[in-house]
Protein backbone atom coordinates (compact mmCIF):
# COMPACT_ATOMS: atom_id res chain seq x y z
CA UNK A 1 0.00 0.00 0.00
CA UNK A 2 1.03 4.06 -0.34
CA UNK A 3 2.59 5.23 2.79
CA UNK A 4 1.48 8.69 4.19
CA UNK A 5 5.07 9.35 5.72
CA UNK A 6 8.09 10.67 3.54
CA UNK A 7 10.78 7.72 3.71
CA UNK A 8 13.72 10.66 3.67
CA UNK A 9 12.98 11.50 6.99
CA UNK A 10 16.05 11.04 9.27
CA UNK A 11 14.82 8.08 11.57
CA UNK A 12 17.51 5.83 11.73
CA UNK A 13 17.22 2.13 10.14
CA UNK A 14 13.59 1.88 11.09
CA UNK A 15 11.24 3.47 8.87
CA UNK A 16 8.74 5.88 10.56
CA UNK A 17 5.77 4.07 9.05
CA UNK A 18 7.16 0.80 11.07
CA UNK A 19 7.09 2.70 14.19
CA UNK A 20 3.89 4.81 13.81
CA UNK A 21 1.83 1.52 14.60
CA UNK A 22 4.25 0.96 18.40
CA UNK A 23 2.94 5.00 19.09
CA UNK A 24 -0.10 4.98 21.21
CA UNK A 25 -2.62 6.98 19.76
CA UNK A 26 -6.27 6.41 21.48
CA UNK A 27 -8.07 8.42 18.52
CA UNK A 28 -5.96 7.27 15.20
CA UNK A 29 -9.29 5.47 14.05
CA UNK A 30 -11.44 8.23 14.88
CA UNK A 31 -9.64 11.15 12.56
CA UNK A 32 -7.48 11.07 10.09
CA UNK A 33 -3.99 12.82 11.24
CA UNK A 34 -3.67 10.45 13.86
CA UNK A 35 -0.94 8.90 11.48
CA UNK A 36 0.45 12.89 10.81
CA UNK A 37 -0.41 13.58 15.07
CA UNK A 38 2.16 10.32 15.91
CA UNK A 39 4.77 10.95 12.74
CA UNK A 40 5.40 14.52 14.38
CA UNK A 41 5.76 13.02 17.56
CA UNK A 42 8.08 10.25 17.02
CA UNK A 43 9.85 12.86 14.99
CA UNK A 44 9.95 14.93 18.04
CA UNK A 45 11.20 12.01 20.31
CA UNK A 46 13.99 10.93 17.93
CA UNK A 47 15.52 14.81 17.39
CA UNK A 48 14.99 15.40 21.90
CA UNK A 49 17.20 11.58 21.76
CA UNK A 50 20.07 13.24 19.33
CA UNK A 51 20.00 16.38 21.25
CA UNK A 52 20.85 14.29 24.35
CA UNK A 53 23.25 11.80 23.25
CA UNK A 54 24.84 15.62 21.74
CA UNK A 55 24.74 16.44 25.14
CA UNK A 56 26.04 13.95 26.75
CA UNK A 57 29.08 13.12 24.29
CA UNK A 58 30.13 16.77 24.52
CA UNK A 59 30.14 16.56 28.45
CA UNK A 60 32.09 13.51 28.31
CA UNK A 61 35.05 15.19 25.72
CA UNK A 62 34.68 18.26 28.49
CA UNK A 63 35.83 15.79 31.18
CA UNK A 64 38.17 13.93 29.13
CA UNK A 65 39.96 17.01 28.58
CA UNK A 66 39.80 18.06 32.00
CA UNK A 67 41.08 15.34 33.08
CA UNK A 68 43.59 15.01 30.73
CA UNK A 69 44.58 19.39 31.82
CA UNK A 70 44.62 18.25 35.34
CA UNK A 71 46.48 15.37 34.81
CA UNK A 72 49.59 17.64 32.99
CA UNK A 73 49.32 20.19 34.85
CA UNK A 74 49.59 18.18 38.58
CA UNK A 75 51.91 15.52 37.11
CA UNK A 76 49.37 12.72 37.38
CA UNK A 77 50.79 10.74 33.73
CA UNK A 78 47.32 8.00 34.33
CA UNK A 79 44.80 10.78 33.81
CA UNK A 80 46.25 11.67 30.41
CA UNK A 81 45.52 8.13 29.11
CA UNK A 82 41.59 8.98 28.37
CA UNK A 83 42.68 11.69 26.45
CA UNK A 84 45.09 9.69 24.46
CA UNK A 85 43.00 7.02 23.82
CA UNK A 86 40.21 9.43 22.23
CA UNK A 87 42.98 10.79 19.97
CA UNK A 88 43.66 7.58 19.00
CA UNK A 89 40.17 6.53 18.33
CA UNK A 90 39.02 9.63 16.78
CA UNK A 91 42.90 9.70 14.36
CA UNK A 92 41.68 5.55 14.02
CA UNK A 93 37.83 6.48 12.52
CA UNK A 94 38.90 9.83 10.10
CA UNK A 95 41.74 6.90 8.26
CA UNK A 96 38.84 4.62 7.50
CA UNK A 97 36.65 7.77 6.08
CA UNK A 98 39.75 8.14 4.30
CA UNK A 99 40.24 4.62 3.16
CA UNK A 100 36.36 4.76 2.10
CA UNK A 101 36.95 7.77 -0.04
CA UNK A 102 39.87 5.86 -1.50
CA UNK A 103 37.72 2.23 -2.42
CA UNK A 104 34.86 4.17 -3.18
CA UNK A 105 35.66 7.50 -4.75
CA UNK A 106 31.86 7.37 -6.44
CA UNK A 107 30.63 8.26 -2.49
CA UNK A 108 31.81 11.36 -2.43
CA UNK A 109 29.78 13.01 -5.55
CA UNK A 110 26.77 11.09 -3.69
CA UNK A 111 27.26 12.87 -0.20
CA UNK A 112 27.79 16.17 -2.57
CA UNK A 113 24.64 15.16 -4.39
CA UNK A 114 22.62 14.90 -1.28
CA UNK A 115 23.30 18.16 0.20
CA UNK A 116 20.91 21.54 0.52
CA UNK A 117 20.70 23.24 -2.69
CA UNK A 118 21.37 26.63 -1.33
CA UNK A 119 25.50 25.00 -0.34
CA UNK A 120 27.88 26.98 -1.88
CA UNK A 121 29.44 25.79 -5.06
CA UNK A 122 27.40 22.80 -5.08
CA UNK A 123 27.14 22.51 -8.69
CA UNK A 124 30.73 23.39 -9.44
CA UNK A 125 32.06 20.44 -7.54
CA UNK A 126 29.80 18.62 -8.91
CA UNK A 127 31.14 19.00 -12.49
CA UNK A 128 34.38 17.87 -11.28
CA UNK A 129 35.57 14.45 -12.19
CA UNK A 130 34.59 12.10 -9.86
CA UNK A 131 38.33 10.40 -9.34
CA UNK A 132 40.00 14.21 -9.31
CA UNK A 133 37.51 15.43 -6.37
CA UNK A 134 38.36 12.00 -4.82
CA UNK A 135 41.65 12.99 -4.94
CA UNK A 136 41.37 16.16 -4.01
CA UNK A 137 39.51 14.71 -0.93
CA UNK A 138 41.58 12.62 -0.21
CA UNK A 139 44.68 15.17 0.21
CA UNK A 140 42.62 17.26 2.53
CA UNK A 141 41.84 13.92 4.73
CA UNK A 142 45.43 13.15 4.35
CA UNK A 143 46.27 16.88 6.17
CA UNK A 144 44.18 16.80 8.52
CA UNK A 145 45.56 13.07 9.67
CA UNK A 146 48.70 14.27 9.48
CA UNK A 147 47.92 17.16 12.13
CA UNK A 148 45.63 14.51 13.92
CA UNK A 149 49.01 12.44 14.54
CA UNK A 150 50.95 15.21 15.01
CA UNK A 151 48.90 16.26 18.20
CA UNK A 152 48.66 12.67 19.14
CA UNK A 153 52.33 12.28 19.54
CA UNK A 154 52.17 15.72 21.13
CA UNK A 155 50.14 14.39 23.77
CA UNK A 156 52.21 11.07 24.25
CA UNK A 157 55.53 12.91 24.76
CA UNK A 158 53.72 14.99 27.26
CA UNK A 159 52.91 11.39 28.43
CA UNK A 160 55.83 10.04 28.53
CA UNK A 161 57.45 13.31 30.15
CA UNK A 162 55.13 13.34 32.98
CA UNK A 163 55.42 9.74 33.81
CA UNK A 164 59.14 9.86 33.70
CA UNK A 165 59.19 12.74 35.53
CA UNK A 166 56.98 10.98 38.20
CA UNK A 167 59.58 8.31 38.48
CA UNK A 168 62.56 10.29 38.42
CA UNK A 169 61.09 12.95 41.37
CA UNK A 170 64.86 14.53 42.40
CA UNK A 171 67.24 15.01 39.92
CA UNK A 172 70.74 15.38 41.05
CA UNK A 173 72.66 17.33 38.81
CA UNK A 174 76.57 16.85 40.08
CA UNK A 175 79.51 19.24 38.91
CA UNK A 176 83.11 19.62 39.54
CA UNK A 177 85.17 22.51 39.19
CA UNK A 178 88.20 19.85 38.70
CA UNK A 179 89.93 21.06 35.35
CA UNK A 180 92.84 18.73 35.33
Amino acid sequence: GSSDVDDDLPVGPLGLHQLLPLLPCPNRDHHPGGLLINAVVLLVLLLALDVCIAAAISLLMIFVCGMATYGASKQHATWIIPFFCYQLFDLVMNTLVAASVAVYPSTVQDYVRHLPENFPYKEEILSVNRVCLAIIVLLFIGCILAFKAYLLACVWNCYKYVSGRRNTEVLVYVTTNDTT
